[in-house]
């Protein structure tokens, strides 16, 4: 029998479940920790979305995992539905329902699936949205002045546009994990996967600045090895980051709503759009499967079939002999 963690996830997600329900989500929170290297976010977000169908579960009248039944697992996905769940959350705790069955089947605790019958809701992919270059340049030199706060915040959006981090790989990288010298950074992502990333040459310029004039003025005696820290002299938050960058693009003068994961959309986009290998952008984005990448080739189709329909002079002429509203063109 595998050791249980006494972990905080354990004790504040998992207890929230029925009780005789919560030995077998605790079994496979420990199988995928161990096995697939999850990042503690992810396996919160599992536990949170089994318990959840634990005491629904429990109240429809199964007693525990391996009792539930097909029906029971019906009622509860209608009663997500009734509920106007988004359809991509819906999915997602279908998702992790299913994998803890699946994992119940191999650990011999059920003899049987009852997801395979279940059928899941549609979802339709949006694409992500993105930054015109021309906005990224605003963006990146909105944080104007020489103080150490105005120099830090230029050095994270450069380089968190010109390597395309997420903001929690972006708020946790430290000074040992940047080479200035070679240019580039390692990245620990998701699972703890490392991975190697292009600085760029504007991004590692205003890194070295920011080191030299800025750094030192916000380190504090307990300060650690931390890249880019607070006026604490601690690592700086997601949500300072977040802050940041709202408040970045505020002054930049922005109308659309930019958010931290734009930079990412934006990077990926913007090299596919250069003519970037599909592949070496899925490197640097850290993504297990091409197929997440993927996505960008449809923003850029989409984005080409915009420029071809404002600015072809066959569309441009279709567009000008389109008669009025109200108006008849003359017989």
């Amino acid at each position: 029998m595998k050791a249980k963690r006494a972990t905080r996830l354990d004790r504040d997600q998992v207890a929230n479940a029925p009780e005789s329900f919560q030995e077998d989500i605790r079994s496979y929170l420990n199988t995928i920790s161990l096995e697939r290297g999850l990042s503690k976010n992810t396996e919160a977000a599992y536990a949170s979305d089994l318990v959840q169908a634990a005491v629904f579960l429990k109240k429809s009248g199964a007693p525990n995992w391996a009792k539930v039944s097909v029906k029971q697992l019906t009622a509860w996905l209608h009663d997500l539905s009734d509920r106007d769940l988004a359809a991509a959350s819906q999915a997602r705790k279908l998702t992790a329902v299913r994998m803890l069955c699946r994992h119940l089947v191999r650990e011999r605790v059920r003899d049987d699936d009852p997801t395979q019958l279940l059928a899941g809701p549609k979802i339709r992919r949006k694409l992500p949205e993105t930054l015109s270059t021309g906005d990224i340049d605003k963006l990146l030199a909105a944080p104007a002045g020489g103080d150490a706060y105005a120099i830090r915040d230029r050095a994270m959006l450069e380089l968190f546009y010109s390597s395309g981090l997420r903001i929690s790989e972006l708020s946790g990288l430290a000074l040992q994990q940047v080479d200035l010298e070679h240019g580039f950074v390692r990245v620990f992502g998701k699972g703890s996967k490392e991975r190697v990333v292009p600085l760029g040459g504007r991004a590692r310029d205003a890194v070295k600045v920011y080191l030299a004039a800025a750094r030192p003025r916000l380190v504090k005696p307990r300060t650690g090895s931390e890249l880019f820290i607070s006026e604490r002299g601690k690592a700086i938050s997601r949500k300072t980051l977040w802050v940041i960058v709202k408040k970045s693009a505020a002054r930049a003068g922005l109308s659309q709503n930019v958010k931290p994961h734009l930079l990412r959309h934006s990077f990926a986009t913007h090299l596919l759009g250069g003519g970037a290998d599909l592949r070496a952008i899925q490197e640097m984005l850290g993504h297990a499967s091409i197929g997440t990448t993927q996505i960008y080739t449809a923003v850029e189709n989409s984005r080409l079939l915009d420029q071809h329909a404002k600015h072809h002079p066959r569309n441009r002429l279709a567009t000008a002999a389109k008669p009025k509203p109200g108006k008849q063109p003359p017989a």
